[in-house]
């Protein structure tokens, strides 16, 4: 490996090494979200899919077909119809968020309006299940649709624990599992069983793909607490402006005395927040190790992923992989 390679962060070495077929997968993405009839789509989706993107998901497939010998065409296809589905669900919890920025810029609904977000991911959707259908996989089928619906599962449960300290840990990680950690597994799991590879690799994958989605989501709720606004696309304390129960959050209630309860129920359930309560919900939190604990469960999740991989083939691609989990909590250590 070539000392610039070695200065490269983990995705922009998978970018590097998968650029020919990324750049495929970027010219069939711009030609299914054209639309004669309703110029405004290709307008709503070239503004979220143009906007730098890193491209994770799609590359996640592609990485897992190579990796697992595959030489056909159809994991383009298989990575365009992640990133579609990525970008449907984006557009359509900018709306149901309120959300004004993503990846730096105005959101669609903000720029447009919030119908022609909801319907423009709805368009996304369609056109990724056009490309579905045309790997001509049932099961790839049943991966994939399988996820969109626990995406879509996920963020109505999400709803309902917004301002309810009730939430526990296990109803986070089935949020984050539909929200996150169902479209990594999908895109790694698809790209293997397309490329035809034996079951253990199959579902290697797919628990590479699932623990690194989970490190991924967590890290970022922890970040919302403890260095956010570097690159993640949110700013410090979002998530406790809008009553989220994330883990830090969860951690800390679940230690809490009566004087701090009656502070969380203030600041959350009644979303009374006032100037210093967000310093001293991060006090509270660092009082009972509330993201020391968070940050350890992040690195479980990682090295949950990183010893799936043990059973695919020792290659540079698997080498990526590997340090692509490793960097996703880079930003905690």
């Amino acid at each position: 490996m070539s000392l610039d390679q070695l200065t490269l962060k983990p995705h922009d070495q998978l970018a590097r090494a998968l650029a020919p077929e990324l750049d495929r997968v970027n010219t069939l993405i711009r030609t299914r979200m054209a639309s004669e009839s309703a110029p405004r789509i290709p307008e709503v989706t070239a503004h979220l899919i143009e906007a730098g993107g890193k491209r994770l998901r799609p590359m996640l497939t592609l990485a897992s077909a190579r990796l697992c010998g595959y030489a056909g065409e159809h994991h383009i296809r298989l990575a365009a119809t992640v990133e579609f589905i990525h970008t449907a669900t984006l557009l359509h919890d900018d709306v149901v968020d309120g959300s004004a920025q993503r990846r730096g810029r105005p959101t669609a609904n903000l720029l447009w309006d919030n119908k022609s977000s909801v319907l423009v991911g709805d368009y996304l959707f369609a056109r990724a299940f056009q490309l579905m259908v045309e790997c001509d996989s049932l099961r790839v089928l049943d991966i994939l649709s399988n996820a969109a619906a626990t995406i879509a599962e996920g963020e109505v449960l999400q709803l309902t624990t917004v301002r309810n300290l009730a939430t526990d840990e296990a109803t986070y990680e089935r949020v984050i599992r539909g929200k996150t950690a169902a479209l990594f597994s999908a895109a790694t799991e698809a790209g293997a069983v397309i490329a035809g590879a034996p079951e253990p690799q199959a579902d290697a994958l797919r628990r590479y793909g699932d623990a690194l989605g989970m490190g991924f989501q967590i890290v970022d709720d922890f970040l919302d607490y403890g260095g956010a606004g570097t690159g993640i696309g949110k700013n410090l304390g979002d998530d406790f402006r809008e009553g989220k129960p994330t883990l830090p959050l969860i951690r800390a209630v679940a230690c809490a005395d009566a004087e701090e309860r009656a502070f969380w129920e203030r600041v959350i359930e009644r979303r009374d927040q006032r100037p210093g309560d967000l310093e001293h919900a991060m006090a509270l939190m660092a009082r009972h190790g509330a993201l020391d604990g968070v940050r350890k469960s992040a690195l479980d999740w990682v090295a949950t992923a990183r010893a799936a991989l043990g059973v695919l083939p020792d290659t540079d691609l698997r080498t990526m992989l590997d340090e692509l989990a490793g960097y996703v909590v880079a930003r905690v250590t």
